[in-house]
């Protein structure tokens, strides 16, 4: 339970430096930040496991789990402007 708590926690920091580092307006909230920290964390991890920067089980640092959480809000940012622009 203090794993996924932890995991939860370093996700948020993780998601919210991500935020400040690309500012705009963003169409998730609080909820999206936290979300796109984890995912950043874990995507970060796996591919920092593929190009041999950590062992099997190993989890990400900082700066891999960083810039995944920048990748998945850029990626996020194109697809739901893409369709709040065609819906309107």
């Amino acid at each position: 339970m203090l794993s996924f708590l932890s995991m939860i926690l370093f996700g948020l920091v993780v998601g919210v430096v991500a935020k400040l580092l690309m500012p705009g307006r963003d169409p998730g909230g609080f909820l999206i930040t936290i979300l796109l920290g984890i995912a950043g964390a874990l995507l970060g991890g796996y591919l920092g496991r593929a190009m041999g920067f950590y062992g099997p089980n190993e989890s990400a640092g900082f700066l891999m789990a960083l810039l995944g959480a920048i990748l998945l809000l850029v990626i996020y940012r194109l697809v739901v402007g893409r369709r709040r622009t065609d819906v309107v």
